[in-house]
């Protein structure tokens, strides 16, 4: 019997967990820091203590699956390439629309001429000759995305535009037809554009996989867990990296839903840079219907809905305005100071000792820069540049990279292309203080917590008395963000018309806090979550307890908590899908748009057979090639049609055929 390998690569660590054949049983789990900017290092460690402390032979591993937060973190953080957008047919109210502007960031856009009508008529031709003017220069372009159109009803010229760049560049390209059967062109747009954007990450982790697989004679088939839970082949995800925004959340389900017998409950997963929450109905997430929204950017990705926030064990520490000072944490990710002084101790006790010596804190608190690169980034501005020389030794204490404010803009522009992370103060640091956790070197925690409190609120008072007193009030901080993010996440999910007020407000609402402190007065008031709460990830035993109480109901953080993505990893399906519609553009006239193009039929069941037949097709071909060798199909057939004067008269249809089954355990 084979056994099963599973791999979560988050922002912190790397976890890897090794199940018997038939899912059953842990048999052996392992951590290790999660490397940059080569993953290899930290995809090596656990892998190979997990299948040590297994005591199997590498070879018997007969499935590999990953999942992943490093594109759920990316957007969360605004990371990731830069990418060129080519929008075919579009005006520029169409552009501004689904978030499209913000996504962008300043990345270039070229816009042609061309598009389809939504019958699959070309609404104009295609100019291919201002796209090979636009190609000439792609200085620190990583790839392109291709939006035209009504695309998904003729994608004609998002192929034709896709195959010159790929001649002309050789960089990768995104079509938005790919990624989604749906309407909607600016949203399509944007869901192609952060696609493009994660190909270079992903890409980069799946390699990093594959390396280390082959290095330890491992010849399994990889699967990458999808936003929905499901299974797809690597080579899939290496050109949709999209589809894994919300991977390591959706593998978190699937795991929490393995070690527990809890039916109904909402599921809290802190990683270092987000906390992840969702609903579990009968053993199953929830899907989100609109598509997965994450980062602010509601995408045309189907994933689980979840609830993604800028909060984790990682996050930075801030003081807030105002003269109480109180303190709020991300939702900016920051490498926790006694993480950097375990690689690099002389450097940080030697800044802080220093600043320990002086009468108040640093400007600069106890701040540091590292950098994430194995050759010095190119295609940088005269500021990015000074930094950048500043980190050839290696990190260095934020005074001494950043000399003036002109260069802080600098700093963050590489910060989030992921070239450089900031070190500083984090909830991770504070559980150092407090003893809960003792993974790095408490004592630099310790002396960088002390700096922190010797800040200035604004009515000139400390921030705290000692270290000890700041790492709880951190704690006790993370408790209450926690908090609100799954209030936020209950009442949106909830089903009650909380009168059009939005869920943020009702969590911050004082008859909310009334109810969460069991107020007791003229008006008698309690509050809590009415399903027990699952805690998932590796700071969940440290802090989740508290949050518990305080939403007044069952904390569960079962045996393997820490772990739980990775063993979700490796016990899910593969789903594989395949949409189209059929369309009545004129009395008697019916349209099947296929892959290859709109096809046109005398009758509506002429045309919703020959598509059906093409999409059961196409997924049941998809699904084989990930491992299914006898996928069970299902099909879903939205008409469009009305009686209308005794006759029936027939508008449209949407048709998804589904293919899903185990992948077979059987080396590829």
């Amino acid at each position: 019997m084979g056994y099963l390998l599973g791999v979560d690569t988050g922002g912190t660590y790397t976890d890897a967990v090794v199940l018997d054949g038939d899912a059953t049983r842990v048999l052996a789990r392992a951590k290790a820091l999660t490397s940059r900017p080569d993953l290899s290092a930290g995809v090596a460690g656990a892998v190979d203590a997990a299948i040590a402390g297994a005591g199997i032979p590498a070879a018997e591993i007969e499935i590999v699956s990953l999942s992943t937060t490093l594109a759920t973190n990316a957007l969360v953080e605004g990371q990731g390439g830069r990418i060129a957008l080519i929008a075919i047919g579009f005006d520029a109210a169409s552009l501004s629309r689904a978030g499209l502007e913000d996504a962008l960031r300043g990345d270039p856009v070229v816009a042609i001429a061309g598009g389809h009508t939504h019958a699959g008529n070309a609404a104009a031709d295609l100019d291919l000759e201002t796209l090979e003017r636009a190609l000439e220069d792609t200085t620190g372009i990583t790839g392109f995305a291709v939006a035209a159109q009504f695309a998904t009803r003729n994608p004609a010229h998002e192929l034709a535009a896709a195959d010159l760049i790929r001649a002309r560049t050789g960089l990768p390209v995104t079509c938005s037809h790919e990624l989604s059967a749906a309407l909607g062109g600016p949203k399509r747009a944007l869901t192609a554009v952060l696609n493009a954007r994660l190909i270079g990450m992903i890409a980069g982790l799946i390699a990093a996989v594959e390396r280390h697989l082959a290095l330890s004679g491992i010849s399994a088939r990889l699967m990458v867990v999808r936003g929905d839970g499901a299974l797809i082949p690597a080579d899939m995800a290496r050109v949709r990296p999209i589809e894994t925004i919300l991977s390591g959340p959706a593998a978190s389900v699937a795991g929490a839903a393995w070690l527990t017998d809890v039916g109904d409950a909402m599921i809290s997963d802190i990683g270092g840079t987000t906390t992840d929450i969702c609903q579990l109905q009968d053993g199953r997430p929830r899907i989100d219907p609109q598509g997965a929204m994450v980062g602010g950017f509601r995408t045309m990705v189907e994933a689980v809905a979840m609830r993604t926030f800028g909060l984790g064990g990682d996050s930075a520490v801030r003081l807030s305005d105002g003269l109480a000072g109180g303190l709020q944490l991300g939702p900016r990710r920051v490498m926790p100071i006694a993480l950097l002084a375990q690689a690099h101790p002389g450097l940080v006790h030697g800044a802080l000792d220093a600043a320990l010596a002086q009468d108040g804190p640093p400007l600069d608190g106890a701040a540091f820069v590292a950098p994430l690169w194995d050759a010095a980034p190119e295609g940088r501005d005269t500021r990015e540049a000074a930094i950048v020389a500043r980190l050839a030794g290696g990190p260095a204490r934020m005074g001494d990279v950043v000399t003036t404010r002109m260069e802080q803009p600098a700093l963050m522009r590489l910060v989030a292309r992921g070239q450089v992370m900031i070190a500083d103060v984090t909830p991770s640091d504070a559980a150092h203080v407090l003893g809960l956790v003792a993974d790095w070197e408490a004592e630099a925690s310790e002396k960088a917590l002390t700096l922190l409190a010797r800040r200035r609120r604004g009515d000139g008072q400390r921030i705290a008395p000692d270290a000890a007193t700041l790492a709880q009030a951190i704690v006790d901080q993370l408790t209450t963000q926690t908090v609100d993010c799954l209030l936020q996440a209950a009442f949106a999910d909830d089903g009650r018309d909380w009168a059009g007020v939005a869920p943020d407000r009702l969590a911050g609402h004082p008859l909310t806090r009334a109810g969460l402190d069991g107020h007791v007065g003229l008006i008698t008031m309690r509050l809590g979550l009415g399903v027990p709460v699952i805690g998932l990830g590796a700071p969940a035993a440290s802090y989740y307890p508290a949050v518990g109480q305080r939403l007044a109901t069952r904390m569960i953080v079962p045996k393997h908590a820490d772990v739980a993505n990775a063993i979700g990893a490796v016990v899910g399906q593969v789903v594989m899908r395949a949409g189209g519609s059929v369309t009545a553009p004129a009395p008697g006239r019916y349209v099947a748009h296929l892959e290859g193009g709109p096809q046109t039929f005398a009758t509506p069941e002429a045309a919703m057979a020959t598509l059906q037949t093409a999409l059961i097709a196409s997924a049941t071909a998809q699904a084989r090639a990930a491992g299914v060798a006898d996928p069970s199909v299902s099909v879903a057939r939205d008409v469009n049609a009305a009686v209308i004067e005794g006759q029936e008269a027939f508008f449209g249809a949407d048709i998804r055929a589904t293919a899903r089954g185990r992948p077979r355990i059987a080396r590829d």
